[in-house]
């Protein structure tokens, strides 16, 4: 039979399994525990971890600082950390008040993609960088009844701060705090603590780039991170139910090595992600540049996104397209800080650049607004307002009903002066 019919043969028996209260094993003595293919297991430096009559298997990892995943050594990250606590601003990626060692670089692999106690996780991968030194550590489930022994494991030296994940907020943590559940009057409590998930910074800076933002395309089209005869995630789970069935933990090995390299690229990716932020990256792009610069807006720190945004319109190599949506973002910026004055001129440039886009009609109800709200000039709000009526090609639409409305009024506005 093949391997994957086998596998789904087995996979409703098994999840039905883990639906089952976690109970423990029966009473046995350590000593007496026989792991089936330990040889095996020890060439991949893993070993058995021992607690409350079960066991689970732990696998650790050791690189040195200056080894390099993509685009960066790890050495980066202490530059990282550093420039973080010399910054004055305010960013969700913000490590400031944090040492290199209290970042935890997190990620799972799982039996399903659902959520719900019948999807269990059987990998828990994590990594932290010390002064010399990046620590991986992996904890493994063997089989269903000994997450008491996993969880443990896991949580008897945490210590960190603020957790790195890619999608952990919406996936891995909570898929942790499930099973937690069911075995938290034996474990110790899951640690409080700050949260980096990278997806949703790498969703800001590249969907208009990547196809798919998965951390696959990242790896590859940002960090020049290269997997070789790597197993493809929607895999691991039934490698892993064949793993339960026959013992023989050939197949995990590959499944280790993609946690592994998913959590090496989270180290990566965090310093990129910085380097952008805080703009250290000299080969970051006007696109990325802009992007960070509506990230700014978007949390608050307009002074962050103005310094952006004033040296991307003064650049010599600035991209047309670019540069026009850097501008008007610009106005808005002044704007909001009541400088119309500055604003206006943008406004203007853009009318006249090019006609019919967004931006152009953006700017022109901009201009409207101004014109009519704090110029009193209601001829001139009303010849912007046309403009944008005229080029509104659905008339039903609630847009066009809105610029109807405004002309409407300016010519009421008109009328009582002539």
């Amino acid at each position: 039979m093949a391997l994957r019919n086998k596998l789904q043969r087995m996979k409703s028996h098994i999840i039905r399994h883990y639906e089952e209260e976690i109970t423990p094993t029966p009473v046995m003595e350590s000593t007496s525990l026989n792991i089936p293919f330990s040889d095996k297991w020890k060439k991949w430096d893993v070993q058995a971890y021992y607690f409350d009559q079960q066991y689970c298997l732990i696998r650790e990892v050791i690189y040195p600082l200056d080894f390099q995943h993509g685009k960066y050594s790890f050495q980066h990250l202490n530059r990282v950390v550093e420039k973080w606590n010399d910054w004055d601003g305010v960013h969700p990626l913000s490590a400031k008040g944090l040492n290199v060692n209290e970042l935890f670089f997190f990620d799972t692999e799982t039996t399903g993609l659902g959520g719900g106690v019948g999807n269990t996780i059987f990998l828990l991968g994590h990594a932290r960088v010390f002064e010399n030194k990046v620590i991986l550590r992996q904890h493994i489930l063997p089989e269903p009844g000994n997450e008491i022994a996993l969880y443990q494991s896991f949580l008897e030296r945490v210590d960190y701060r603020t957790l790195v994940t890619y999608n952990g907020k919406s996936f891995d943590w909570p898929q942790l705090k499930t099973r937690h559940t069911l075995i938290r009057d034996h474990v110790p409590k899951l640690p409080a603590f700050g949260h980096f998930d990278l997806y949703h910074a790498a969703r800001r800076l590249w969907k208009h780039k990547l196809e798919s933002v998965k951390l696959a395309n990242v790896e590859k089209d940002i960090l020049q991170v290269g997997r070789k005869e790597d197993i493809p995630g929607y895999l691991a789970p039934m490698i892993y139910f064949d793993y339960v069935e026959r013992k023989d933990p050939e197949g995990m090995f590959g499944i280790l090595k993609h946690n592994e390299i998913d959590i090496l690229s989270l180290i990566s990716l965090y310093i990129h992600l910085s380097y952008q932020v805080l703009q250290l990256d000299t080969t970051q792009t006007s696109e990325e540049k802009l992007q960070v610069a509506k990230w700014f807006q978007y949390i608050g720190e307009y002074w962050k996104e103005r310094i952006i945004l004033e040296k991307m319109i003064g650049a010599k190599d600035k991209e047309k397209e670019v540069d026009r949506r850097a501008k008007f973002a610009l106005a808005q910026n002044y704007k909001r800080n009541r400088e119309y004055n500055k604003a206006v001129p943008l406004w203007h440039e853009m009318v006249g650049s090019e006609p019919n886009d967004e931006i152009h009609l953006d700017s022109c109800i901009e201009l409207s607004k101004y014109y009519e709200h704090k110029e009193k000039n209601y001829p001139e709000a009303l010849k912007f307002a046309t403009k944008v009526l005229n080029s509104l090609e659905k008339k039903q639409d609630g847009h066009y009903q809105e610029i109807m409305k405004r002309v409407e009024r300016l010519h009421v506005k008109i009328g009582k002066y002539e």
